[in-house]
């Protein structure tokens, strides 16, 4: 199936995209940004809004026919593989499959001091309707904040001796969120013998979903995750419904 993005008219292709040029804002700096949206695929392009930012910067809409094609057969996406399950099914599939507990320690590391993603997940207060991992019984929250060093976050790890460990990086200026994690990843295989490191879980706005191996983790959840969605893949992967053998059955 090949698609086109839709504005005024079914397959007129028409998108709006905005961004800085480090301008000042004048007629020339109008017309730079109409050149790169031509050559970024935008044609014709339409100027709707022009900003100066400062003295040095201006910030740009524009809007205009985009030339290519979406082939939806090529499109890759990591599918979520796992049931959803609710707050009563999670509770239920902990007790009988783990007979205890399942612990998560959750934090934003390095310089991020943004809370507001690792809260909506973890506090009882949720997100979208959904209360947070704190609101499960069978589910044990250590919520460490914000500015987390790596180090800190190891030793809390092992001495809530976790299950899962939860990650939330808004902060993502020059990569930081990437090179965050990465350095959480090597710090967790430097603490822990080979397959007895917990689960590790990173979640933001600017992941690519298809990172984990790179980045040396188990799951990356992108923007409008919500609680049921992590505690249902933390029930999937740490406490799977385990089939009876059959020397259990007779």
């Amino acid at each position: 199936m090949i698609v086109r993005p839709y504005g005024d008219t079914t397959g007129d292709g028409m998108v709006q995209v905005s961004f800085t040029l480090p301008v000042p804002h004048s007629k020339r700096a109008e017309g730079a940004a109409l050149q790169l949206a031509g050559k970024m695929g935008l044609e014709p392009a339409m100027l709707v809004h022009a900003k100066p930012m400062g003295p040095d910067f201006t910030f740009f809409v524009v809007y205009g026919s985009a030339r290519h094609l979406v082939d939806m057969s090529a499109v890759e996406v990591i599918e979520r593989e796992y049931p959803l399950l609710t707050a009563k099914e999670v509770n239920a599939a902990i007790k009988t499959r783990l007979a205890r507990p399942l612990v998560v320690v959750g934090a934003c590391i390095g310089t991020d001091a943004h809370t507001v993603g690792i809260d909506a997940i973890l506090n009882v207060k949720g997100f979208a309707g959904e209360k947070g991992l704190e609101y499960y019984g069978e589910l044990r929250v250590v919520n460490l904040g914000a500015q987390v060093l790596v180090p800190d976050l190891v030793e809390a790890a092992i001495a809530e001796r976790a299950d899962a460990v939860l990650i939330s990086q808004i902060v993502t200026q020059k990569d930081a969120h990437l090179a965050n994690t990465r350095e959480m990843s090597a710090a967790f295989r430097e603490a822990y013998p080979a397959g007895q490191r917990p689960l590790l879980v990173a979640g933001g706005p600017r992941f690519d979903e298809t990172m984990t191996a790179e980045l040396g983790i188990d799951r990356i959840f992108g923007r409008g995750t919500t609680p049921g969605e992590v505690a249902s893949y933390l029930v999937h992967a740490l406490a799977p419904d385990r089939v009876a053998q059959p020397e259990e059955i007779r």
